[in-house]
């Protein structure tokens, strides 16, 4: 609350659904000395549940900060995956070795949707996903379960659909803080 990372308010999420509240773990990461020490005890949670990570990759925008962050923690690679064309894709000469031991960082983790697509991808180079780190997870998505989610807080934020509102939302102005479907 601090950095303003937990916002109260209107919003309607990536999912489409209405919520009171909202993470943007942008805030949190935009004051370095809070990151850092945020990111040191995620790395001593994930240091502490695995071994053998060879190389963070992060789903841009909101994962790239933390996977910078925990790579140079962990003192291995970090890359990133961009949406190209609404489809993950490595570019700027990013590679995921074959036979790499994967980490996938985001920072919030709610649907599972990006993660899930980076999981495909290492799969695709024939490596390995390790697990899934984040700052906050979100979420309830028996998908990712194949995997640990280690996490600084789990936390579940109330969704509505837009026809069940309650009477306090309706009467609050929209805001859609999310960057999965700006427009270029």
């Amino acid at each position: 609350k601090e950095t303003n990372a937990l916002l109260e308010g209107h919003f309607i999420l990536s999912s489409g659904l209405h919520s009171k509240q909202y993470i943007q773990c942008a805030k949190l990461l935009s004051h370095p000395k809070q990151a850092k020490i945020i990111c040191s005890s995620l790395k001593e949670k994930i240091n502490a549940n695995l071994n053998n990570v060879d190389i963070v990759l992060s789903p841009a925008i909101g994962g790239i900060v933390v996977g910078y962050e925990i790579a140079c923690q962990l003192n291995v690679k970090s890359i990133f995956a961009e949406r190209v064309e609404s489809k993950f894709t490595l570019r700027r000469g990013f590679v995921i070795p074959k036979n790499s031991n994967v980490l996938i960082v985001e920072d919030v983790i709610t649907t599972g949707k990006s993660i899930l697509e980076c999981t495909k991808m290492v799969k695709q180079n024939e490596s390995n996903v390790i697990g899934y780190a984040c700052i906050i997870n979100r979420s309830e998505n028996d998908q990712i379960k194949e995997h640990k989610i280690i996490s600084q807080i789990k936390m579940k934020i109330q969704t509505f659909k837009e026809d069940e509102l309650p009477i306090e939302l309706k009467n609050i102005p929209v805001d859609t803080p999310g960057s999965r479907h700006l427009s270029k």
